[in-house]
């Protein structure tokens, strides 16, 4: 299952991103926002990730106008590694090398049909782990102010 949400600046490419999920059999939960209406995107940054990193779902999506403002929320949160992507070359790397969770995109950045692209590049790719992991366990200390840098 896929967590998924937006804020009012990426409702439209939501919109478009659950109806191709719908299309091709993909399990969502939708987290809103459920209408063009102004949100802080923090607010729904939050549950989406809370359902990733509990385990409930795979892997999340998150929109907003540029999606920075939601990588930057959802990276607070633990367990939670969020890039945001604008190009098949970034997305499938941030999946191979970083085991990225969140994949964040900018509604009013890209077109429909490269985030759709995009989308599907995120959830069928795969993490490498071997060398990998171990840069990943160490952004996860940091996380967990194991180690401390100053």
């Amino acid at each position: 299952m896929i967590a998924i949400g937006c804020d009012h600046g990426g409702f439209d490419l939501q919109q478009k991103i659950m109806s191709h999920f719908e299309e091709k059999g993909i399990q969502y939960k939708n987290f809103g926002t459920y209408e063009c209406k102004s949100v802080d995107y923090p607010d729904i940054a939050l549950p989406v990730c809370k359902c990733v990193s509990s385990g409930e779902a795979r892997l999340g999506i998150l929109v907003c106008g540029t999606g920075i403002g939601m990588s930057i929320a959802a990276n607070k949160v633990n367990g939670i590694r969020a890039a945001v992507c604008t190009d098949h070359f970034s997305t499938k790397f941030t999946r191979l090398h970083n085991n990225t969770n969140v994949l964040c995109l900018g509604g009013r950045v890209l077109g429909d049909a490269m985030a759709l692209e995009l989308v599907d590049l995120f959830l069928e790719t795969q993490f490498e782990g071997g060398r990998h992991q171990t840069r990943v366990d160490k952004i996860m200390k940091i996380e967990k102010d194991e180690h401390r840098y100053e």
